[in-house]
């Protein structure tokens, strides 16, 4: 009897699987349900009956399974570019990159969440010193400039709670306010408008399209906005010492103009491009402006590290500039003293502050430097005295020296404060309240979010510089937005808030009433717009690009005359 064959049975071939890799940052939805949830559903199809059935080369059966593909999210961070680990803002709170610092105090070992800093700010930080050995000028200053300041400090009246509000006042985010020097109770008329000024107005400047909007807080709905001052960003505004009704501004166009506020209609003083657009290395951006009352001029600074003095009453450029910081650098902010006008602070993105004198005006001549950690967004003289002066900086510092006639190598204090967040907002700037007679009272908006209620809130914060301490953080549950831009009331304790492109008002909560009706009454507000189209940009209203319009108008117009050409060609067929 022959042998017979012995069966043997062939094992299927294994899977094709092909792997498909996928880098995911911080900001993704996906949470780790989602990803087990995916896993779950991989392996069912794996191990799934999806085969088919040929036949082999040889006349037999064999099995192939169908190839499967697999898709492996990889957690990629956007601080250090590293896997396996993810950094930034989840709602409120914010997950440090393990390679780096704390992104608060910029501090190795431990985290943003349980830094010292957040937990108190006055962490670390040394208060005013009673000194008994002073130079001769201190006292001199001592009895000149402080007899009418109360040796007893007086309790600090800080604004908290929403009055009313202005929503979508601009077309793009706000970029600096100011309130009017005089106006009260005052009728205004402009052309063909007439405004009630029953409480003192601020102006507003809109940031890309150069607008310059009006606002009576009082009536809520008096606005006026005027779309034609600059052709690009307006970055600075002061009013004109002689004649209150005309407005100097500054803008990335290159130009500075003297605005009739009853008309609108503004003239240049200077424009440093007068030939128009030749690329970013040529064009020439102003950023810091004040105005010397004394000497009558306007003092503006560029991005390439230059000061410019324009006189007021001619209108024209007096001299040449003046390079005061390093070159090819951006002057952001001027200030002259209050007391003593030849007195002039400026900063800068060369990580300086610097003391000049007027009298004696040139490149290399400051009187101190002032060094920072990283870039500075302001610097300012104290309102009323002028002897102390107040810096803020992107590594998250507030510093403060108490007197400028000391030594200024090192400051009096540090806070530490968040506010380095540059892109897509306008530069956090740390500000005096000039009704403050001790000096020591600052407000200032914060970027790190906190969780109020289950709600991701940024707060503005008031600040006593004497000591470091947190007096008080003020929010509104309906303001989810960030608010770098803060004015305090000259006169009044009122608080102007810039939020993207809304304004809001903030008076003190009255004591009379009790908080819990006080919490529930709801502000009075205007929204602008409503039938307004909306932009489909992700970041159309808060984008930091001072050259973003041209770029965009470039190719905006390029566009249009490529659509143009076949839609002409199709009418010259038509008509044929």
């Amino acid at each position: 009897m022959p042998p017979q064959k012995r069966a043997t049975r062939r094992s299927p071939t294994p899977p094709r699987v092909v792997f498909a890799e996928e880098e995911t940052g911080s900001d993704d939805s996906s949470s780790t349900s989602g990803g087990e949830e995916e896993e779950e559903e991989e392996e069912e199809v794996v191990g799934g009956d999806a085969v088919t059935v040929g036949e082999d080369i040889n006349g037999g059966k064999s099995i192939h399974e169908a190839p499967v593909s697999i898709k492996i999210t990889r957690r990629v961070c956007k601080v250090c570019k590293g896997t396996g680990h993810e950094a930034g803002f989840r709602g409120a709170t914010y997950i440090d990159c393990p390679k780096k610092p704390c992104f608060l105090c910029k501090l190795p070992g431990h985290t943003t969440m349980t830094c010292p800093h957040r937990v108190a700010m006055e962490h670390g930080v040394v208060p005013a010193p009673r000194r008994h050995s002073r130079t001769p000028l201190d006292y001199v200053f001592e009895r000149q400039l402080r007899p009418e300041i109360p040796k007893i400090k007086p309790a600090f009246v800080v604004p908290d709670q929403v009055d009313c509000a202005i929503i979508k006042f601009h077309s793009r985010r706000i970029t600096c306010l100011e309130f009017h020097p005089t106006k009260n109770n005052v009728v205004l008329s402009g052309d063909k408008i007439k405004i009630l000024f029953d409480i003192p107005c601020f102006f507003l400047l809109d940031s890309k399209k150069g607008q310059l909007g009006i606002w009576d807080y009082g009536m809520l709905h008096e606005k006026i906005v005027y779309r034609s001052i600059h052709s690009c960003i307006l970055n600075n505004m002061k009013f004109n010492p002689v004649n209150e009704d005309t407005l100097f501004t500054s803008s990335s166009d290159g130009t500075i103009c003297c605005t009739d506020l009853e008309t609108g209609i503004p003239s240049i003083l200077m424009d440093l491009n007068p030939d128009g657009w030749h690329g970013p290395a040529n064009w020439v951006m102003l950023y810091g402006m004040d105005t010397n009352i004394e000497r009558g001029l306007v003092l503006v600074a560029d991005n390439f590290g230059h000061l410019y003095l324009v006189d007021a009453r001619t209108r024209m450029r007096s001299g040449q500039s003046i390079l005061v910081h390093k070159k090819g650098t951006k002057v952001v902010g001027l200030h002259c003293n209050p007391v003593h006008p030849d007195l002039l602070l400026s900063c800068g993105n060369d990580h300086f502050a610097r003391i000049w004198d007027l009298r004696r005006l040139e490149a290399g001549s400051c009187l101190e430097s002032l060094a920072h950690g990283r870039v500075v967004n302001s610097a300012y003289f104290s309102p009323l005295t002028g002897t102390k002066i107040l810096t803020t900086s992107q590594d998250n510092r507030i510093r403060v020296w108490d007197s400028i006639f000391g030594n200024l190598e090192r400051p009096s204090r540090e806070v530490v404060h968040s506010h380095d967040f540059n892109r897509h907002l306008t530069p956090f700037k740390a500000e005096w309240d000039p009704k403050d007679p001790s000096e020591s009272l600052v407000v200032i908006g914060r970027y790190i979010s906190e969780n109020y209620n289950g709600v991701a809130l940024h707060p503005i914060d008031f600040i006593d510089m004497s000591t470091g301490q947190l007096v008080a953080e003020v929010m509104e549950s309906n303001i989810t937005t960030i608010s770098p831009v803060n004015k305090l009331h000259p006169r009044d304790d009122i608080l102007a808030t810039g939020s993207s492109r809304s304004i809001f008002i903030w008076r003190p909560k009255e004591a009379s009433k009790p908080e819990e009706e006080q919490q529930g009454k709801r502000f009075k507000a205007f929204t602008c717009g409503k039938n307004e189209k909306k932009s489909k940009g992700k970041f159309d209203d808060e984008s930091d690009d001072d050259f973003g319009d041209f770029i965009r108008n470039s190719k905006r117009s390029r566009a249009l005359k490529s659509e143009r050409k076949p839609t002409q060609a199709k009418q010259s067929k038509s008509r044929t």
